[in-house]
């Protein structure tokens, strides 16, 4: 059944109401519980029992089940790492190293949140792992030097999928080949490198992070942010609701533990390095090799083929179990204080674990309501073809905000956008940039994206209010995208 309109209601309804009321939960269970309406044609009852089969139904996929349990579970790892001393470790490290903890010096400011950038685009492997090691590992020097939550939720956000989409060997690229192999391109890694040139959101957002890193001038919400914890020390706003406790975050270890970074770093460096050899492991299939392929496209096949949810649950899960025994071998903790720890950082992360249900539902209902397919359709009747990029662009972005997920949108958009620059003559290159950067723009400002809800979670800031702090910036990097894209559709 084609709802037309009426598809793109529910996921806008929980969008802006998640920001006028700073209600996520609620808002995106309504969103899920007005999409189900719809579906049953405006009955009430049947459409309330709808709605929390769609909560049921999450379960049914074993990637969001892997998705969800690596949400509670990533609590298991942060308790450990701040109860053993290795975050305490880390920063007396970086104190006495770079005597970067003196809050009255700029440049010191500068260098916390450079750094904070660099590990960002080195850990490129997966954008979930991303966020969570710049979030863990920079919320406690942060915190000390008095750079808001907010700042830095916004540096891994930045970090994590512009950085993932620029590098063709991690998940992403090899998804996106993969998408590319179904829709007939004969040579897919040739055409992504031949797409990076113009692929202008992700390249412009790690440009402007760096400009407001190193001019550090603030504007619109940030800069209130930024003014608050200066001038008050307040980590919050006094109506924030962090998605992670401050329990868990000011987790400090016993007086007599020293600390030792390596305590820090080994666990999160074992988590890093899992993930491709996981996304390996789950994707290597001999039936899908050929005789002539070599030893790199045979890689990224595999990666292509792996299982994401699967690595980063095998990923958290390896890294849990080698701090443990780091711990334990230490004698930091014994088995039940290991097993306490657990549990609460389990706690302290189960409301993450049902807003990514939350998540899921929505998106999953989106997809029964045909919201992607239909704003796809929609754009195609007003296309001049100097317009190509950018309604690609600008269609793209509106479908992952709407949806919350970037490769559901790649999915959608590039069946479109490979036959559309084809039948208008156009660069096929800029056309695939056009949507690969519109589905990161619309995903980086969707409050209802598992990137964006995690990037606060690691950040431990109010969701909404790394959504606000965050929109503005994007929104500039999206002007000047589209701007580009328009030029260049005219160019072309």
């Amino acid at each position: 059944m084609d709802y037309g309109i009426f598809s793109v209601l529910p996921p806008l309804f929980a969008i802006i109401l998640a920001i006028i009321s700073r209600q996520v939960f609620i808002s995106l269970f309504l969103g899920v519980w007005l999409g189900a309406v719809i579906r049953m044609d405006g009955n009430l009852l049947t459409g309330s029992m709808r709605a929390i089969q769609y909560l049921v139904d999450v379960f049914k996929e074993d990637g969001n089940t892997r998705t969800i349990m690596f949400s509670a579970l990533v609590g298991v790892l942060i308790a450990y790492i701040q109860k053993s001393g290795g975050v305490k470790g880390f920063i007396r490290y970086i104190n006495e190293k770079q005597k970067l903890l003196d809050t009255a010096n700029r440049r010191n400011r500068i260098k916390v949140q450079l750094l904070a950038f660099l590990v960002g685009v080195v850990v490129f492997v997966e954008s979930s792992i991303t966020v969570l090691t710049v979030g863990s590992i920079f919320r406690p020097l942060f915190d000390r030097m008095r750079i808001s939550r907010e700042k830095l939720a916004y540096i891994a956000d930045s970090t994590s999928a512009p950085v993932c989409i620029l590098i063709p060997l991690n998940a992403w690229g090899a998804y996106i080949m993969g998408v590319l192999i179904t829709l007939g391109v004969s040579q897919p890694l040739h055409l992504l490198v031949q797409a990076y040139p113009y692929n202008f959101y992700p390249i412009i957002t790690l440009l402007f992070v760096l400009f407001i890193i190193f001019r550090q001038k603030d504007f619109g919400p940030m800069k209130r942010a930024e003014q608050r914890i200066i001038s008050t020390g307040a980590l919050h706003d006094a109506k924030a609701q962090p998605l992670i406790s401050d329990d868990l975050v000011m987790l400090e270890p016993d007086d007599k533990v020293r600390g030792s970074m390596w305590n820090m770093i080994i666990p999160i460096a074992v988590m890093v390095l899992m993930m491709p050899v996981s996304l390996l492991y789950t994707g290597w299939n001999p039936d899908l090799f050929t005789a002539d392929m070599g030893a790199g496209n045979m890689i990224i096949t595999a990666l292509g083929n792996g299982s994401g949810s699967t690595s980063v649950l095998w990923a958290v899960l390896t890294a849990m179990l080698v701090a443990a025994v780091m711990y334990r071998t230490q004698k930091l903790f014994n088995t039940k204080q290991l097993i306490d720890l657990a549990f609460k950082g389990i706690g302290s992360l189960m409301p993450l674990a049902v807003l990514m249900m939350l998540a899921f539902a929505i998106g999953k209902m989106s997809k029964d309501l045909g919201t992607g397919i239909y704003l796809a359709e929609v754009s195609k009747s007003f296309l001049h073809p100097g317009l190509v990029p950018v309604i690609l662009f600008i269609t793209a972005s509106f479908i992952a905000f709407s949806t919350g997920t970037s490769w559901g949108t790649f999915a959608i958009m590039l069946a479109i956008a490979v036959p559309m620059a084809q039948q208008f003559d156009h660069a096929l290159p800029l056309a695939v940039a056009a949507v690969l950067s519109g589905g990161i723009f619309g995903d980086h400002c969707s409050p209802i994206s598992d990137t964006t809800i995690i990037s606060s979670m690691a950040s431990a800031c109010d969701h909404i209010d790394h959504v606000k702090t965050q929109l503005p910036y994007a929104l500039v990097a999206g002007a000047l995208s589209s701007v580009l894209f328009l030029v260049s559709g005219f160019l072309a």
